[in-house]
């Protein structure tokens, strides 16, 4: 039973989390957070402090023990909005590195919000009345904000906006109690960025949304304190507050928008003394919750919701959920994170004008290939997947220029926001649909600057691969020839079964690929008719 292990390098705090497989599900053992500002100096001037770095670090070598003392068998350490925007990112990398060996992942907004919605929707979200199909998932942070418009467990659209509890504190409300000034300045900022939620996410059909993070936990606490006093006075049974209550309770209680509104014009006239003395709230929270209670609140009454459930569930548990989904090909969340991966390569495709007619053969091609010469190429498994993905994406450069438009789909490929590829798998892919045409991939070329070394020949043996498949399909989507691979000792054959106008140009293709092939490989290619 392997043991995974996540951590969550945020704008406010650092978070950890280490879960056991069990029956091909997810067992949590130990979970760990500590509130370190890493996010409050880069907001400012746009450099992370030493303090924080050092507060971090001293956290990370806490959560390293912890790791050790269960044994993990594999770890993931994410960083998001404060090492998107740090100036000295790499510098607070290189020293994660030093002192816990952990290479630190910065990932993008996009990438944060899908990660998000499948630790939330890796737990069933069935206690909500009226089992919804369609809900807004929104996640408040230090830094950012991700907003998800999501059905049937299914991301429709995904958004990160500027709106981090931390960074809005820092640039609006430097006086205790906020002046009126700033929160006005805080407010019109706020209802800016949520015109852009609406353009790109227009939730028909949505009356619920579910809240994530520290900032979503404490309103929706001081909600149900608030409504637990209110019934005490009034002779009525209390509900049972968020704290002390499961997950599925949890998301059973809404917080209303009526008293969230209420609760963010009763924080904003207070002191930080008195925010601290609020039930639910916390001395820590107190200094960033006026911002947190405005956004939700704004976001409620922008978007007509009447309340949100709290879910304790985040961006760790869906690190966890996609390293379960990674390795145990069983487990149900591997089938949705599949899913999940090729449609965004299929979206990537569409948006760059790929015509998939013409582009289906090839990957199929370049599928069998892989299966097929299995023996010979050896390649890892994960490379099944990204070389079909290169295959689907290698003319996507054609949207720049038809001329070198195999480095423009080099770019493309790097840059894109695929959903579940990490940035370095998306170089990988990008670089084998880089050498489609003329040139090959040489140690000191610029699409491999950033891929491992120790992968480079990992990345010739794809490009190989794809280039048969290239060769196969000349312009031949309504006529796909059939092709079978025959291993021997020093020579590999391609039977290729012509089709109705024959495969002569399919063979000479073939033909022209031997050279490089016997230079990868190390055998001679012979192509022949069936």
């Amino acid at each position: 039973m392997p043991t995974f292990a996540a951590v969550d390098i945020g704008s406010n705090s650092c978070r950890l989390k280490i879960a056991r497989v069990v029956a091909h599900q997810l067992r949590t053992v130990h979970e760990d957070r500590e509130v370190t500002r890493l996010g409050a100096s880069v907001f400012e001037s746009g450099l992370v402090s030493p303090e924080a770095m050092a507060n971090t670090i001293q956290a990370l070598k806490r959560f390293q023990r912890a790791v050790q003392t269960h044994s993990v068998d594999r770890i993931r350490v994410v960083a998001t909005a404060a090492m998107r925007e740090a100036r000295n990112a790499a510098a607070f990398q290189a020293w994660v590195k030093a002192e816990t060996g952990w290479t630190m992942e910065t990932i993008s907004g996009l990438e944060e919000g899908r990660l998000i919605h499948l630790g939330v929707m890796s737990e069933p979200v069935s206690s909500i009345p009226g089992k919804p199909a369609r809900l807004l998932l929104v996640d408040l942070g230090g830094g950012s904000c991700e907003i998800t418009l999501s059905e049937k467990k299914r991301i429709l659209e995904t958004i990160s906006l500027p709106l981090g509890a931390v960074r809005l504190t820092q640039e609006f409300l430097s006086d205790d109690p906020p002046s009126a000034e700033g929160l006005a300045r805080m407010r019109r900022w706020i209802a800016r960025e949520l015109r852009r939620a609406h353009r790109k996410i227009k939730p028909l059909g949505v009356s619920w949304m579910i809240g994530t993070s520290g900032t979503a936990a404490a309103l929706a606490e001081a909600c149900a304190l608030v409504g637990r006093s209110s019934a005490q006075r009034n002779g009525k049974p209390a509900k049972k507050g968020v704290a002390g209550s499961s997950r599925a309770a949890s998301l059973a209680a809404p917080a209303a928008v009526k008293d969230i509104r209420k609760l963010a014009h009763k924080l904003a006239r207070m002191t930080l003394a008195e925010r601290e003395a609020v039930a639910g709230i916390g001395p820590r929270r107190a200094e960033i919750i006026v911002a947190g209670a405005e956004v939700f609140a704004e976001f409620l009454e922008s978007f007509s919701l009447s309340g949100f459930h709290y879910s304790p569930l985040g961006l760790r548990d869906g690190i966890l959920a996609q390293m379960l989904a990674e390795q145990d090909a069983r487990a149900q969340a591997h089938r949705e994170f599949e899913r999940q991966r090729w449609e965004s390569v299929l979206a990537t495709a569409r948006r760059y004008g790929v015509d998939l007619r013409q582009a289906e053969p090839v990957r199929a091609h370049a599928l069998q290939l892989y299966r097929d010469l299995k023996p010979l190429h050896q390649l890892p498994a994960e490379y099944e997947n990204w070389l079909e993905a290169a295959a689907l994406l290698r003319d996507t450069g054609k949207f720049i220029n038809h001329q070198g438009h195999h480095r423009h789909t080099q770019y493309i490929v790097s840059s894109s926001e695929i959903y579940g590829y990490t940035p370095v798998q998306r170089t990988i892919i990008s670089a084998i649909a880089r050498y489609m045409g003329k040139s090959r991939p040489q140690p000191g070329d610029r699409p491999l600057r950033n891929i491992p070394a120790e992968e480079h020949a990992q990345v010739r043996r794809a490009v190989v691969l794809l280039r048969l498949a290239v060769a196969l399909n000349q312009d031949r989507a309504s006529d796909v020839l059939r092709v079978k691979a025959r291993l021997y000792p020093k020579r590999i054959y391609l039977d290729v079964e012509p089709g109705r106008t024959g495969a002569e140009l399919e063979l000479w293709s073939l033909r022209k690929e031997s050279a490089y092939f016997r230079e990868v490989f190390g055998r001679e290619l012979f192509a022949t008719l069936a």
